[in-house]
């Protein structure tokens, strides 16, 4: 970032004196204003320097979404340290697993299970002692590192490329200005959620944030608060949907000026139904990853005209390969690699992988295809994808179809073993309605008949957590497992 970007604490506190009694963040009916946020912020940050934190250190972050969780990361900023989110619910063994990656100074929420690191417990007051005036201004070297790798077993952590010198126009390609009043629905420990936050504290928003998602309260909170801005992920958009249509009145969505859905794919049938509800002005899709090494943007009045599309690429560049590493012609699918556009700074390091990269060019993992307009579409996750008697099955498809249905809540489609065909798909479905025959039915016709599950799994829990994100491989261990002993 530019030098003359003063760091997001310092932007914290102009804000603060520019509108003291503007609303900064509003989590569970308690509201701080732009003053309030950042003299206890200042005490905060004070009271981590007594145990340790300065330039440079790692402040992690166990809390679920709360005003506690915005006081804390700012007042990481505030001393130049990193605030290092995760998730509330994390199992001991994975945040053990996440702490070995990297010294910390400070824990918040939690006990280090390691009995390492000091820690400060979920609803920390600081020694009301301690000043509360500003501190000297700093400017921390990484300004986030996120967790990945849960789904796989092998956890990293992804550290930003920039500094906190974090600017307010960040937020202007994603249609976010100064003023919106955005509503956080998935984990601040998820980038989605990391960033939208750190979008709308730079440009002044009124940040609504979820301690945890509920389809009434989010579209209660949209209605009362007048939510311009969003940014979301498909689960939530599908979970919503039954409770909007059952009683569309009761609810105002006419204030959302831009609706961002982005970290998984969106099914189809999800995303028309937002587009009929908020109009395609206002819906808009990101694709990219956390390394942000390229990103692709599409609206909805786009996707009517290429519908499955996550958009043409407007950052970085991105391009398609095949195994042998040649690149594929237009409708071709294959592998999807990416980079910053030449003479970029790097976008990020991992700590604890390495990139799969190819010349310079890192993949995701992610498979599919640029169409002659240069739209971009997604087939599935490398990983997710696997062969039924030597033909290509794509998981994201067979959920897709399913997720056409008024009464699938959630779904999950993972392979499981078969002796003839060598993997089958196998389908778990949020639903109490349905049955399997009703949803083998369902598909047979939408769908190739050798895609069609060959076993189908009924849950009463959600499948993905809020951020979208679902454990396939954690998922598919536990189905072969149970296929093993009814066997």
């Amino acid at each position: 970032m530019p030098d003359d970007t003063p760091p997001i604490s310092t932007q914290v506190s102009t804000l603060a004196t520019q509108g003291p009694d503007a609303a900064a963040v509003t989590c569970d009916g308690q509201t701080l204003t732009r003053r309030e946020l950042d003299l206890s912020t200042n005490r905060l940050a004070r009271a981590f320097a007594e145990r340790g934190v300065g330039v440079g250190d790692y402040v992690t972050i166990v809390l679920p979404n709360s005003i506690q969780w915005a006081q804390s990361v700012v007042a990481a900023w505030k001393l130049g340290a990193t605030p290092q989110p995760l998730s509330a619910r994390m199992p001991d063994a994975e945040l053990e697993a996440l702490l070995d990656l990297r010294p910390q100074a400070l824990i918040v929420g939690r006990a280090d299970p390691r009995g390492r690191t000091p820690s400060v417990p979920m609803g920390f007051t600081p020694d009301l002692a301690l000043s509360d005036e500003p501190l000297p201004e700093v400017v921390s070297p990484v300004w986030k590192s996120m967790a990945s790798g849960g789904s796989t077993g092998r956890p990293k952590l992804i550290e930003a490329g920039g500094d906190s010198r974090f600017p307010a126009r960040a937020g202007y390609p994603l249609g976010a200005q100064e003023g919106d009043v955005n509503l956080i629905s998935v984990p601040l420990s998820h980038n989605t959620g990391f960033t939208t936050f750190a979008i709308g504290l730079v440009q002044g928003h009124h940040l609504v944030l979820m301690p945890r998602f509920d389809p009434h309260e989010f579209l209660r909170l949209v209605t009362e608060h007048r939510v311009t801005y969003l940014a979301t992920v498909p689960t939530i958009m599908q979970r919503l949907l039954p409770v909007y249509r059952a009683n569309p009145d009761a609810y105002d969505l006419s204030s959302i000026r831009r609706f961002w859905h982005l970290a998984a794919p969106c099914p189809p049938a999800i995303k028309k139904a937002w587009i009929d509800i908020v109009g395609p002005e206002a819906v808009w899709e990101l694709y990219g990853g956390t390394e942000l090494q390229a990103l692709t943007f599409i609206n909805g009045e786009q996707w009517l005209t290429h519908p499955g599309s996550v958009g043409v690429v407007v950052a970085g560049e991105m391009k398609v390969l095949d195994d042998d590493g040649n690149e594929c012609p237009p409708g071709v699918s294959g592998e999807i690699y990416m980079r910053p556009a030449p003479g970029s700074p790097p976008t990020y390091r991992y700590i604890g992988s390495k990139a799969k990269s190819r010349d310079g060019w890192d993949s995701l993992g992610d498979l599919g295809y640029f169409d002659e307009d240069g739209f971009l579409y997604l087939n599935d996750r490398r990983v997710d994808m696997f062969t039924v008697g030597g033909r290509n099955v794509y998981l994201a498809e067979i959920e897709s179809a399913l997720n056409e249905h008024p009464d699938v809540l959630s779904c999950l489609v993972v392979g499981v073993p078969d002796d003839d065909l060598g993997q089958v798909p196998y389908a778990i479905v949020q639903s109490d309605r349905l049955d399997e025959a009703a949803v083998i039915a369902f598909l047979t016709g939408r769908i190739a008949g050798y895609k069609v599950p060959r076993f189908v799994e009924f849950t009463d829990e959600p499948l993905r957590d809020d951020a979208g994100k679902a454990r396939r491989s954690a998922v598919r261990d536990q189905v072969i497992e149970r296929l093993a002993r009814a066997h």
